[in-house]
């Protein structure tokens, strides 16, 4: 028996809800054995919703009814129908009080959706549709209500007790229980409410806002994580001054609070006043966690507490809008990061996962607008558009109004929707009105999916100084979209004389004060621009900053890209310069094993090994080459193995024809005494991993002294794991093996280097085959329900170890099937998100599309195939 088909949502379906909730009184028991959730509802009819009066329909999952009451009267079962998935009470008046028991086993709950448990403690996650999980409701986000919990259990077991809002009563109950009650004095939709009930510990801190009020600051985490909550509490410190500084937004509770959970299937969730996080987002020491890490903790910490306005004082009126909330939080955290960091590194790592995975995303089958037209499962549609390219759309506005303009634009759009359910138009709309700009065809951003083309050809009139570029936009077909129209697309242009200075871009000979970076504004198929005054023919430098998520094609030499890596202005675009140089390179050698690496790709690498006055931050981004990800995007019918060895010719010339200065940039890398996280000492580790990992891989001898040297004596993560990852895709096999035993044994206590450990295997070309893979989910650390366990192992192999994830015998994707399959009976949400790896089965050559679309095949054929997973296979198999 295969899964009938899932009703498919639409946006153009939307109608206001019939009736709306102005309050929500829950009571929640809490056992050992379940839950008795109590809920009172204060209910009206819509004024706003038309027709006649309707039955009250309250949405549910997985829940046991034990009665419902209509104004203090107990109804029959003859006066209301439990559906399971609906609960309608046929005969309402316009304004009444219902209240509804319900039971819950949160211990049996592995979807991780609504209340469920973790490690121990009671805690919950309603975004998108949870909260119909714990008591019947219109889980709807456009239905604003203010909520009083009150939350009772065992005082022993479960001494901290926590949900919304502000603390207003506590007491202690017979049998040894006690209470909490909690009172949220905003309006907010349904998948904003938590709680939190468990044995834990919190550290206390204190912020004083703006107009002088104190916040209390509170992180709760398990007793063995006291000492790695520092780092997040200077993170949220941080962002609160940020948002105040940059935004004009103060927070608003008396507490701000976060939790964090092993348990999560997202990384963490901005419920009002009560965060809970992923445990690997928050939690964090030097000798435990790693650059990466708390550079990423930092920027979740801020966009989770950004979204108290972005998301939570308003909020998206439907899931359609989901990129109102996301896609600004996004840009809003990826500022503050630029602000806290090296605003070009965070730049350059943002497009890197733009180009690499969102591009391929909008290529794919699971292609969807900004703001999509219809979904099957909203859990789906938490995607790299909805947020990464959202943040870009919004920060083309922000590049097309100016940042004055942009805050002006922000401002009046928190004025006007303040407490309310909106729409993206709402926000455009705000930035129209505050700039006085038209952004009606921008609009289009939201509506149109695909990655546009943007095709430059140039010519220079040598007589009359006048350089010509002419720009074609196109925008490639998409599943339900075909005949883009034109978008407004914001391009940044520079031009570079021979010495490679900035010349200033006019669009008129008269026109003074001329600037070195200029945005064109294209709006038609094709446009033409002509700029006089240019004494030479030019380098252009197109694209800067990375003003629009598009594709560039421009012809390009070689010998202009290695001159853009040195001269230009433009940080990020000298990085890419040395991408595009790379990705040439590679493809010249993709399959041609008799041609050599281009001396100007080495020579270009042995300057910004040897520059010790450049920036030494963005020096290690421009060092690392492309990945395979990203190659295979480039490539059309991509033949994986020969993308994986052509890299490594590279990279292996690379280091071989750069030993010296290699060792000589390992060894002059030298950070503080203690561990700190400035952008300095950051890129200074960066360096002297990428270097050791380098010299390793060619099999070099001191270079493994070195690294035995360091993941004994390091002292922070960073360094340690650097060296065994080094060492886990060396040739150095007896050390490799006593590495990887080594690190385990020392830190087999601690469940986030665990996943470490295990990721690094798993996405090993060297030491992560099959076999191995498969022996990780043997290994006693290893857990089926944890999220964080399925990702470092099965995740990291699928998506980072393409080499042995794509064999041409298709053990990898049948692996993966098996995964999908197992894990879709008890936590559907991250099945599907493993599936994403499949589906792009017509990106690649035959030997490999066949075996991947057998494997979705043996997927869809399962039975009671999950909507979430449903969704995607289906899809990803239609003609």
């Amino acid at each position: 028996m295969r899964t009938s088909q899932p009703r498919t949502i639409y946006l153009s379906e939307y109608r206001v809800p019939d009736y709306l909730v102005d309050h929500v009184d829950l009571r929640f028991e809490l056992f050992e054995e379940g839950a008795r959730v109590h809920s009172k509802l204060a209910v009206r009819r819509n004024p706003e919703a038309t027709g006649g009066p309707v039955p009250l329909e309250l949405n549910g999952d997985s829940l046991t009814l034990e009665s419902v009451h209509l104004d203090g009267r107990q109804l029959t079962t003859d006066e209301y129908q439990d559906k399971g998935e609906l609960l309608i009470v046929p005969a309402v008046p316009d304004t009444f009080e219902l209240q509804v028991v319900t039971w819950i086993e949160p211990q049996n709950n592995t979807r991780l959706e609504g209340l469920y448990k973790s490690s121990g403690m009671f805690c919950t996650q309603c975004e998108a549709e949870g909260f119909r999980c714990i008591t019947f409701f219109p889980d709807r986000p456009d239905v604003m209500a203010r909520y009083r919990t009150r939350i009772e259990a065992d005082r022993s077991m479960y001494p901290v007790l926590l949900s919304n809002g502000n603390d207003v009563d506590r007491g202690v109950l017979e049998g040894g229980r006690h209470f909490v009650t909690w009172e949220d004095p905003f309006p907010k939709p349904s998948y904003l409410f938590a709680l939190v009930a468990g044995d834990l510990v919190e550290q206390k801190d204190a912020f004083t806002t703006v107009s002088g009020r104190n916040i209390d600051l509170r992180i709760y985490v398990e007793p063995r994580n006291a000492d790695k909550t520092d780092h997040a509490m200077d993170s949220l410190k941080r962002a609160m001054r940020w948002d105040e500084e940059v935004y004009g937004r103060e927070y608003d509770l008396d507490i701000f609070m976060i939790v964090a959970v092993d348990d999560f299937n997202m990384g963490a969730m901005e419920n009002k006043g009560l965060n809970i996080f992923n445990s690997s987002c928050v939690l964090a020491r030097p000798e435990s966690e790693t650059d990466a890490a708390f550079q990423r903790i930092e920027s979740i910490v801020a966009h989770e507490y950004f979204h108290n306005w972005s998301g939570n004082r308003v909020t998206c009126r439907d899931w359609f809008q989901l990129s109102l909330k996301e896609g600004f939080t996004v840009f809003r955290d990826s500022q503050f990061s630029a602000d806290m960091g090296s605003e070009t590194v965070n730049r350059i790592e943002n497009v890197a996962m733009l180009r690499t995975a969102q591009f391929a995303e909008d290529a794919g089958p699971m292609a969807h607008p900004v703001r999509p037209a219809s979904y099957m499962e909203i859990s789906n549609f938490y995607t790299l558009t909805i947020y990464e390219k959202g943040a870009e759309v919004v920060g083309m506005i922000h590049t097309l109004l100016g940042p004055d303009l942009f805050r002006k634009g922000s401002d009046l759009y928190f004025e006007r929707h303040d407490g309310q359910a909106v729409t993206t138009d709402d926000f455009v709309k705000a930035m129209e009105d505050a700039s006085g700009r038209d952004l009606g065809q921008f609009r289009l951003w939201y509506e149109q999916a695909g990655t546009p083309v943007l095709t430059v050809e140039d010519d220079y009139d040598e007589a009359g100084e006048v350089y010509r570029l002419t720009i074609r936009q196109s925008i490639p077909a998409t599943p339900g979209q075909s005949n883009k129209k034109p978008q407004h697309i914001p391009f940044a242009l520079g031009l570079l004389d021979g010495e490679g200075n900035d010349l200033p871009i006019r669009l008129a000979p008269s026109e003074a004060d001329a600037p070195a970076t200029r945005v064109l504004e294209l709006t038609e198929e094709s446009h033409t621009f002509e700029f006089p005054d240019i004494p030479e023919r030019p380098v252009p430098s197109l694209l800067r900053h990375f003003s629009a998520p598009v594709r560039v094609n421009y012809p390009w030499t070689r010998d202009q890209l290695r001159f853009l890596m040195s001269h230009d202005s433009d940080g990020f675009n000298r990085w890419d310069a040395g991408q595009r140089l790379a990705v040439d390179v590679i493809r010249e050698l993709s399959g041609h094993a008799e041609t050599k690496v281009d001396p100007r790709l080495i020579d270009a690498s042995r300057v910004l090994l040897t520059d010790e006055s450049a920036d030494q931050a963005l020096v290690a981004k421009m060092l690392q080459l492309p990945g395979e990800a990203y190659l295979i995007e480039l490539t059309d019918q991509a033949d994986v193995q020969t993308i994986h060895h052509a890299r490594e010719r590279v990279l292996k010339s690379l280091a071989t024809a750069l030993r010296d200065e290699l060792m000589a940039c390992y060894r002059r890398q030298q950070t503080a005494s203690h561990y700190q996280i400035t952008p300095e000492d950051v890129a200074s580790r960066s360096l002297r991993n990428m270097t050791l990992a380098w010299l390793l891989h060619i099999g070099d001898e001191e270079a493994l002294e070195l690294a035995l040297e360091q993941f004994r004596n390091a002292s922070n993560m960073t360094d340690q794991s650097g060296a065994l990852r080094a060492l886990a895709n060396s040739p150095f096999e007896a050390e490799r093996r006593q590495a990887l035993d080594d690190f385990y044994q020392q830190w087999q206590v601690d469940p986030q280097v665990v996943e470490q450990w295990f990721a690094i295997q798993a996405s090993s070309p060297v030491s992560g085959d099959l076999e191995a893979v498969r022996r990780l989910l043997e290994h006693p650390a290893f857990d089926w329900k944890n999220p964080n366990k399925i990702r470092s192992v099965v995740g990291a192999f699928a998506g980072q170890n393409l080499p042995h994830f794509h064999s041409q015998d298709g053990s990898g994707y049948q692996f993966l099937a098996e995964t999908i399959r197992r894990l879709d009976d008890s936590n559907p949400q991250i099945a599907a998100r493993l599936t994403a790896p499949l589906t792009r089965w017509r990106k690649f050559a035959h030997v490999y599309s066949e075996g991947m679309h057998k494997a979705l095949e043996s997927v869809r054929d399962k039975e009671n195939l999950s909507r979430d997973v449903y969704e995607i296979v289906h899809k990803s198999l239609a003609e």
